[in-house]
C-alpha cells in the first residue's frame, strides 16, 4: 500500500502513526509545511524502511517563508522528497499570491538540477504551477488532490506529470470526473491525513478497480509500479 501525501507530523502521536504504517509496510511520504518542521522530524524517521519525510514550504504559510529560506537550502540535499509546495490562489491564499510565487520559484530553483519527487499543492493555481514547472525543466512531480479544470488536467497529462488521489475525490462529482480522465500509468494514492476523515486507501483501490474493471490486486500492482518509475529517477 502506498500513501504519497500525508502529514503524519500533525498526528496526535506521530511516533505511533509511523510505527503502525511501518508495521503494515505502507510506503508513507510525510509532508512538512515548513523547513523548520522537517528539521524537527528528519532524525526520527531514519530507522524506518517504509517512511520518508519531505521538505516543504506550504503556500498557505507564505507569511513565514522569508525566515525559512535558509533552512530549505540547508536541508534540500537531505531528502529525495519535496512537499508540500506550490501555489494557492483560492480566497484563503490569494492575499499572499505574490509571496507564494516568489517562494515557489525559489523552491524550483533549489531543486531543478537535483533528482527529487515533488508533491504539489495547486488549488486554483493549476495553470501557473504547470507553467512554472515547465519553465524550470521539472519533470518528476505529483499534483496532489487535483481539483482544476479538465482542460488543464489534459495539459498536465500531456507532460507526463503524476496525480495522487484520495477518498474525498472519489466522493465528489468533480473528483470522479477528473479521476476518470487520468491515465492508469500516472496515478498514485494518498490519504492527506489528517485533513480527510475517511482516508482509506483501500476505498480508493476499490473505486479504481470498478472504474478500470480490473481486480483490486491489479490496481495495487499498477500503483506500486508507478511509484517505482518515479523513484527509479532518484
Amino acid at each position: 500500500m502506498i500513501d504519497v501525501h500525508c502529514h503524519f507530523d500533525l498526528a496526535q502521536s506521530p511516533e505511533k502513526y509511523i510505527s503502525d504504517n511501518e508495521d503494515k509496510e505502507i510506503i508513507t511520504i510525510g509532508m512538512t509545511n515548513l523547513p523548520s518542521h522537517f528539521q524537527m522530524g528528519i532524525n526520527h524517521i531514519k530507522p524506518f524502511k517504509y517512511i520518508r519525510l519531505a521538505l516543504g514550504l506550504h503556500p498557505l504559510r507564505a507569511k513565514e517563508h522569508i525566515n525559512e529560506y535558509s533552512k530549505f537550502r540547508q536541508y534540500v540535499n537531505k531528502t529525495s522528497y519535496i512537499g508540500e509546495v506550490g501555489l494557492d490562489f483560492s480566497r484563503e491564499g490569494f492575499p499572499t499570491k505574490e509571496i507564494q510565487i516568489k517562494s515557489f520559484k525559489f523552491v524550483l530553483d533549489c531543486i531543478k538540477d537535483k533528482p527529487k519527487i515533488i508533491s504539489l499543492h495547486a488549488r486554483r493555481a493549476e495553470e501557473t504551477v504547470l507553467e512554472m514547472l515547465l519553465a524550470d525543466g521539472i519533470n518528476n512531480a505529483i499534483f496532489h488532490w487535483y481539483s482544476g479544470s479538465l482542460s488543464t488536467l489534459r495539459k498536465i497529462i500531456s507532460k507526463g506529470f503524476y496525480f495522487s488521489i484520495n477518498t474525498a475525490m472519489i466522493q465528489s462529482v468533480n473528483g470522479k470526473k477528473n479521476i476518470s480522465e487520468m491515465p492508469k500509468e500516472l496515478l498514485l494514492t494518498e490519504t492527506d491525513f489528517p485533513f480527510i476523515a475517511d482516508n482509506s486507501i483501500e476505498n480508493v483501490h476499490c473505486h479504481l478497480s470498478q472504474l478500470w474493471d480490473i481486480p483490486v490486486l491489479k490496481v495495487e500492482e499498477i500503483i506500486s509500479e508507478n511509484l517505482k518509475k518515479m523513484t527509479d529517477l532518484l
